[in-house]
């Protein structure tokens, strides 16, 4: 590695620590969290340098892009708070089948929207009647930016393995796109296609093969 981009690194690193030391302050402290402020700025300068000088540069490129990472006992609160959040926004689209909110272990989430509220049948174009339900998941999801998002695209079993897995790939990167454009860092975002490989349900009836046809968002907590 070169000095220069080491040194602009650095500067990175240390911009984050000014900003949540700003936050602690009481200048600006959001939801990524009061607790979460606890040890973050040593963790974002930390993060990226020390990162930076091995195989894990991507992951304190990314502690540092979101201003350090959570500790302790805030992991769980933060995310608990970020579930009820995704249930009040989303009790409608829950209501009616179109999302689903989860709890997973290790203090993760899932949000999983079914292809048939958000794609036509086989296209990557979420449709317009989505995009408010779109910009709901996004504006929760930066409201809690110390995580990472994995965004997954699955089919049914209809259809060669070839297709499946692209039109997966594309539908997973349509919603990354979207969110992106609302304004969700990129370095949050991971999209992958799992075509028919993943299903949930039986593909041997058209109500399973409706639910395996799905785009599943699985929200990380960044940590130490």
């Amino acid at each position: 590695m070169t000095l220069r981009p080491l040194k602009r690194l650095a500067a990175s690193a240390l911009a984050a620590v000014l900003v949540v030391g700003c936050a602690a302050d009481g200048s600006g402290l959001t939801e990524t969290g009061a607790g979460a402020a606890l040890g973050s700025a040593g963790g974002a300068a930390a993060g990226a340098i020390i990162g930076s000088f091995g195989a894990n540069a991507g992951r304190g490129a990314l502690i540092g892009a979101v201003g350090g990472a959570l500790i302790g006992t805030a992991v769980g609160a933060y995310m608990e708070n970020q579930r009820k959040d995704f249930e009040k926004a989303l009790a409608d689209e829950i209501a009616s089948g179109m999302i689903s909110v989860q709890k997973l272990p290790n203090d993760q989430l899932l949000v999983r929207m079914t292809g048939a509220t958000t794609f036509e049948i086989d296209s990557d174009r979420i449709q317009p009647g989505f995009y408010s339900t779109m910009d709901k998941i996004s504006a929760i999801v930066s409201k809690y930016g110390k995580t990472e998002l994995l965004i997954s695209g699955h089919t049914d079993s209809t259809g060669s393995a070839e297709h499946n897995q692209l039109l997966s790939q594309r539908r997973a990167g349509a919603v990354q796109y979207y969110m992106e454009s609302d304004g969700v860092l990129p370095q949050r975002i991971i999209a992958t296609g799992y075509g028919k490989n993943q299903p949930i349900a039986s593909n041997e009836t058209e109500a399973g093969r409706q639910l395996n046809r799905r785009v599943d968002i699985t929200i990380v907590p960044i940590t130490a």
